[in-house]
């Protein structure tokens, strides 16, 4: 009898299990729709297909997007930022097919169970979030970088003759890679789903020098003068602002000094004008024509300081403000630049200043050589090359007239020597740099579009002597007797003309023997 009641007690069970219940569907019933009292992160999901589900939790997810996180830095300033800017997105997306099957998948008790776990208590599901680190730290480097300040060094100022000594100031620089972790921790440990706030990660910048060793700096180390007493207004003024950018720098033990990152960029704006320089052997026009002279005067400044000098250039043609091999030439299109090492245990200050058209730097340190000793720079020419004819260049776009004239430059191939002389004898003669320069004769660019084929024909003949001064000639020749035609009357040139043609007629009955 027991077995019989614990086998109808099943039989029961079954049957109720397979049985609708009045007012509820069938639990195996199929159905693509979420069951009644399923929930993500508080938003209600019954009835609702997993398109209409996913989009919901979408919805969702996009508004926490819109919340505000601000990322603060040491100084108390801020950026505002989005969370969706930072990269959100919603990771667990496979809850919507769960709440799809719940009560739905399993053997029949562990359906009955859902349902009945549904009914009483309802499902929630948590909304897994994810942050993408790329997004964080694009916001970080493009919106943060505000924030850095940098350093500023110890240094000295020269005012009336002496020395002053400026304190540094410390500075704050984002570490971009520790705040991007900072950022992550933050929105996934810590965020509640509002308006947030982060601390940016930020490094001391602390500045160079100290005030008792800037003192110190009181000697000549080096100086040099070269004149620019030719040059125009321009590049006059090119001189004078490129020394004006030097002029000042404090460098410390172990910097390297860059002459083309101190005088860029070469622009209007940065003060510098059209002016004449080298460019493949010719003198063209470029702004901040000019500036190779103020390299050049440094350079040969730094040689007398006996600093290390870690990239030189020679130009590609020879320069009349300093003997061959004795230059330092910058060009932007070439890459080249003057630099040196502060190779002293003291910093260096260099005072740059014109006057009189004349360039002058002077480099300030630490005396520490023997006073006994001098240095002496030497030019040694090996070769040259001097141009042997002119070179004209025809220019049909421009008129009979026109003429533009390049100087020769003498080609050559130098070097420099450093002599040391101890109490006036000499100790050691050492090569400093090799150079080459280009020879480029005398140039002329001569205009020749004309409709008098008379004019045309003269000045062809004065170009075909490959003399500039006989193209010269012929274009004086040719102003002048246009000048004279002009100066005549109708009935003058009507005779002048009536003459020439009985002339060439003569001729040609000459020719035919009449």
């Amino acid at each position: 009898m027991k077995k019989l009641g614990l086998k109808l007690a099943g039989m029961a069970l079954f049957a109720m299990l397979c049985m609708l219940t009045p007012g509820r569907e069938a639990l195996a019933a199929p159905d693509d729709t979420i069951p009644q009292g399923v929930s993500a992160a508080g938003t209600d999901l019954s009835g609702m297909t997993r398109e209409e589900a996913a989009a919901a939790i979408g919805a969702y997810v996009s508004s926490l997007g819109a919340q505000e996180i601000q990322l603060t830095a040491e100084d108390g300033r801020s950026v505002s930022v989005t969370a969706g800017a930072l990269g959100l997105s919603w990771s667990n997306q496979d809850i919507v097919e769960e709440a799809v099957n719940l009560g739905r998948k399993g053997n029949i008790v562990a359906r009955y169970k859902a349902k009945q776990d549904l009914e009483h208590k309802g499902r929630d599901y948590e909304i897994e979030l994810e942050f993408d680190r790329d997004a964080i730290a694009g916001v970080v480097e493009e919106q943060c970088a505000q924030f850095n300040q940098e350093a500023v060094d110890a240094h000295l100022t020269r005012v009336n003759g002496s020395f002053e000594v400026e304190e540094g100031q410390t500075g704050y620089i984002v570490d971009e890679p520790a705040s991007v972790s900072a950022i992550y921790d933050y929105l996934t440990r810590e965020w509640g789903h509002a308006d947030g706030s982060v601390q940016l990660v930020m490094t001391v910048d602390e500045p160079q020098g100290k005030a008792e060793d800037l003192m110190k700096v009181k000697d000549v180390l080096g100086t040099f003068t070269t004149s620019y007493s030719s040059s125009g207004s321009s590049r006059s003024k090119n001189v004078s602002n490129g020394c004006a950018l030097i002029d000042g720098t404090t460098l410390y033990p172990g910097e390297t000094f860059s002459t083309y990152e101190a005088v860029k960029p070469f622009s209007e704006e940065n003060g510098y004008y059209m002016a004449g320089s080298y460019l493949n052997g010719k003198v063209v026009d470029s702004i901040g024509g000019g500036i190779c002279q103020v390299s050049t005067t440094l350079y040969n400044a730094v040689l007398r300081a006996e600093l290390e000098v870690t990239e030189r250039h020679n130009h590609s043609m020879i320069v009349t403000y300093v003997d061959p091999s004795a230059d330092a030439a910058i060009a932007e299109s070439s890459g080249k630049d003057f630099q040196f090492v502060n190779n002293t245990d003291y910093p260096v200050y260099i005072e740059g200043h014109t006057e009189n058209k004349k360039i002058t730097f002077t480099i300030y340190g630490v005396e520490t050589r023997d006073p006994k000793r001098t240095v002496t720079y030497e030019s040694e020419v090996l070769e040259k090359n001097v141009p042997q004819q002119d070179e004209i260049v025809q220019d049909p776009s421009q008129p009979v007239g026109y003429i533009q004239v390049s100087s020769a430059h003498i080609g050559y191939k130098a070097q420099l020597w450093k002599v040391v002389k101890e109490g006036g004898k000499e100790v050691s003669r050492e090569k400093v740099n090799s150079s080459t320069y280009q020879m480029s004769p005398k140039t002329a660019t001569v205009g020749t579009s004309t409709a008098d084929p008379n004019i045309s024909n003269m000045l062809q003949a004065a170009i075909a002597t490959s003399s500039i001064s006989e193209v010269q000639n012929t274009l004086a020749n040719i102003q002048a007797a246009q000048e004279a035609a002009a100066a005549l009357t109708p009935e003058q040139l009507e005779a002048i003309a009536q003459a020439q043609a009985a002339a060439q007629q003569a001729a040609q009955d000459a020719a035919a023997g009449n």
